[in-house]
């Protein structure tokens, strides 16, 4: 396998900066992969696709606003901190610019009491800080942090982000990225579709910033993936295997469903069972790969020499999800966080 295998050509202006009008406005394209027909809809038709008794599982994490602008007291020179993840009383943060806070370095914020104190630096190039001070860290969050908005969108946070860079069923705060698969989706949408005889389960996978991390080795299977914190329930891994049992189909949301799902599954005599539980998974899938309880995705345009794709290209044939990417490049479908989606059959 070579990094080259996942790569693809895309326009630049078919980077979604903006979400479309809608959620459930956003343009569908469905691949069967059993005969590799392409069907182009929109999403709102997506309820179309399940049947009765199917199980639509669902990320329920929630993006809090974890970028925070400070300054080097004493010098004054503009630091930015991404808060990635708690760890006691201290938090794990990306820098930038990060070369020069080393350990007992301090970034101050305007016009609070409010102070990062470096203790660690980590071999990833991430720091460890305490934060200290009379200000409420999770107060300054609110009215200071911005949302992590992905790097290819190139333009600064605007009040509306707040919302769209949600899922409507986004429940629990802990993701610096949205699973943006589930972005589409609306209440009236979720309504339809639990009416039809379809069971919605959510599952939890709080979404780290090695989503975006780049794969800068030729052979893919030496990238090191970030550890992200997930949670099953045990009523939401027996509602998955109920449906199992019955016939249904697994309907996974999103890459991170899937890897939640696939780091909890366990044998059982011939079957799969989920189960339930939380830890962190590092679980990184790439052809070939044999899924355990997914039997179809609904997922985004991913980048190219991704992770992610190279996940749904386990999913699917490559050569055939490629295919459709070149498909996607043609209708002028719109690609990334923002962008239209894609439902793998």
């Amino acid at each position: 396998m070579d990094l080259a295998d996942f790569d693809y050509v895309l326009p630049e202006e078919l980077i979604a900066q903006y979400p479309a009008s809608r959620r459930d406005a956003a343009r569908l394209m469905v691949l069967d992969r059993k005969t590799g027909r392409i069907d182009h809809t929109v999403f709102r038709s997506f309820p179309e696709f399940l049947r009765p008794g199917d199980c639509l599982v669902v990320n329920e994490t929630r993006v809090f606003p974890a970028r925070l602008n400070g300054y080097r007291p004493g010098t004054g020179g503009a630091v930015e901190l991404l808060l990635v993840r708690c760890n006691g009383d201290c938090w794990e943060v990306l820098a930038r610019p990060g070369r020069r806070l080393r350990e007992g370095a301090e970034v101050a914020f305007p016009d609070v009491d409010l102070v990062a104190e470096v203790t660690e630096v980590l071999p990833s190039g991430r720091r460890m800080v305490r934060f200290k001070g009379s200000s409420s860290l999770a107060e300054v969050l609110e009215s200071r942090g911005r949302i992590p908005l992905p790097p290819y969108i190139r333009r600064e946070e605007e009040p509306a982000d707040r919302e769209r860079y949600q899922s409507v069923y986004a429940r629990t705060r802990g993701a610096v990225a949205a699973p943006t698969a589930g972005l589409h989706f609306t209440s009236d949408l979720l309504e339809r579709i639990r009416v039809s005889g379809v069971e919605i389960v959510p599952v939890l996978l709080h979404v780290g910033p090695g989503t975006f991390k780049p794969v800068d080795v030729t052979d893919p299977r030496r990238h090191e993936m970030d550890a992200e914190y997930f949670e099953i329930g045990p009523a939401a891994a027996e509602k998955v295997n109920e449906s199992r049992r019955r016939g249904g189909r697994v309907v996974a949301v999103g890459t991170t469903t899937v890897r939640t799902l696939e780091s909890s599954a366990s044998r059982s005599r011939d079957n799969w069972t989920l189960n339930s539980g939380s830890g962190w998974t590092r679980l990184f899938v790439y052809p070939p790969y044999r899924f355990r309880l997914i039997d179809a995705l609904v997922t985004n345009f991913h980048l190219p020499r991704s992770t992610l794709l190279m996940l749904v290209s386990a999913f699917a044939d490559r050569a055939l999800i490629l295919n459709a990417y070149e498909e996607a490049v043609r209708k002028r479908y719109r690609f990334y966080s923002y962008g239209d989606a894609m439902l793998i059959l």
